[in-house]
């Protein structure tokens, strides 16, 4: 079988035929990520797992110049993102629909149930983070994908260390940075946690 090194190069040379084998390859994972995400939506989704991860795909490789992909760290990561934006846009377009009502809250700490959970208490609003995330990626790029392919894609903590090539424990020192200043920062400018979850 064709590793996932040749066919992201053959994707970076345009090759229509690589595309199809790269979602044969991950389509079953990434559609897994796309329903965890999806389970801890409000109720009243419009999205499945199955048009989530679609639109994924088409925003990836929709018409233009073939993205380039160094490695399955680095398409995990563009998938991440991709699902981010399109729930982000989804709870945007709902919550002026319904002006201002709609905010999604989500559990940091809670994106599966066998990860460490330090303060299952503390809720964020979707939103607010899509709003701070770009700063935190500015500053900490690093773990920008680690936030990426945790919080946003629902990998769990072992797939992420084996997405980024790094050790678990190195995963688990990083997320608790991540997460206190993700935390901080939103405590500081958005009214989404809950009593006594600032400091958690």
């Amino acid at each position: 079988m064709t590793n996932t090194a040749s066919i992201l190069n053959a994707i970076a040379q345009g090759d229509p035929h690589a595309v199809s084998q790269l979602v044969e390859r991950f389509y079953g994972e990434l559609q897994e990520r796309a329903a965890q995400l999806l389970a801890r939506e409000k109720p009243g989704q419009t999205l499945d797992a199955t048009a989530l991860v679609h639109e994924a795909f088409l925003r990836l490789f929709g018409p233009g110049e073939p993205l380039q992909f160094e490695c399955r760290a680095h398409f995990f990561g563009a998938a991440a993102e991709a699902m981010r934006r399109i729930l982000i846009e989804s709870a945007r377009r709902k919550k002026t629909a319904k002006r201002g009502g709609g905010a999604v809250r989500q559990d940091l700490d809670d994106v599966q149930p066998a990860a460490p959970a330090p303060s299952p208490d503390a809720q964020v609003d979707r939103l607010a983070l899509a709003e701070i995330f770009p700063r935190f990626r500015d500053a900490h790029p690093d773990l920008a994908r680690l936030v990426e392919l945790h919080f946003f894609a629902g990998l769990t903590w072992a797939d992420v260390a084996r997405v980024l090539v790094v050790s678990l424990a190195k995963v688990k020192k990083d997320w608790k940075f991540a997460r206190a200043w993700l935390l901080a920062e939103i405590s500081r400018g958005d009214p989404a946690l809950p009593p006594g979850s600032e400091g958690a």
